[in-house]
């Protein structure tokens, strides 16, 4: 995929770092936002481009995603939403509406904005895919979860509706749905669950990749299942 872009935010997180890499090594351009500068982020020799920007903010999307399409060698084909936070709770009348909000807010806030800051660099390159990342709790919700449920639904169904408007401008959404990944951050969450059956962030990245390429062409609108054995 030489001369082709890809942004993809959350780069730094445990999934993006593989998903960064995996578009790296594909031989994508990779533009890659972060919150802050991080001590774990590898360094630009990785083939990754890294600036600092905070996704819920319109003039630092606006920014990050003028990176992502100023090379005119490598124009803006593929967007990668990976921004996003889980937090438990109560049950549903036992959770402050503002813990209810937050959630809506973290998951969704990003990839709206960051979507439709991009969609006319998809455009008017010819067209290109956005991958979004919703979560099984979106289909099956759990208890203790409704409003990461909500959110990662409303992340599903703002894919949908990006497929659907866009399709005649030759421009894909999907979504790929987790459940629970592979990351030091779940293994501590979770020391006594068997992680055997987790998904590990580089498989999660080779099906993200995929549905970003044009091997994917024929596919939009859909809603992959990323779950193992989880």
């Amino acid at each position: 995929m030489a001369g082709q872009s890809v942004l993809v935010t959350g780069g730094a997180g445990g999934l993006g770092s593989a998903v960064t890499a995996a578009f790296a090594e594909a031989g994508w351009r990779v533009v890659a936002p972060v919150r802050r500068a991080h001590p774990t982020v590898e360094p630009a020799g990785d083939g990754v481009h890294r600036l600092v920007a905070d996704l819920s903010d319109p003039d630092d999307v606006a920014r990050a995603v003028r990176a992502a399409a100023d090379d005119p060698d490598a124009p803006l084909r593929a967007v990668v939403n990976l921004v996003g936070g889980y937090a438990g709770g109560g049950l549903v009348h036992e959770t402050p509406v503002e813990e209810f909000e937050r959630m809506i807010t973290v998951n969704l806030r990003p990839t709206h904005l960051v979507t439709r800051e991009a969609l006319p660099h998809l455009v008017a390159a010819g067209g290109g895919a956005v991958v979004c990342v919703s979560a099984r709790a979106a289909l099956s919700p759990f208890s203790g979860a409704a409003g990461y449920a909500t959110a990662k639904a409303a992340v599903l169904a703002f894919a949908n509706a990006v497929a659907v408007e866009y399709r005649r401008f030759g421009v894909r959404c999907n979504t790929v749905l987790p459940s629970v990944i592979d990351t030091p951050a779940n293994r501590a969450a979770q020391p006594d669950a068997d992680h055997s059956r987790w998904v590990a962030p580089a498989e999660i990245a080779t099906v993200i990749r995929f549905l970003a390429s044009d091997e994917s062409a024929p596919t939009s609108g859909a809603a992959v299942p990323v779950y193992g054995r989880a």
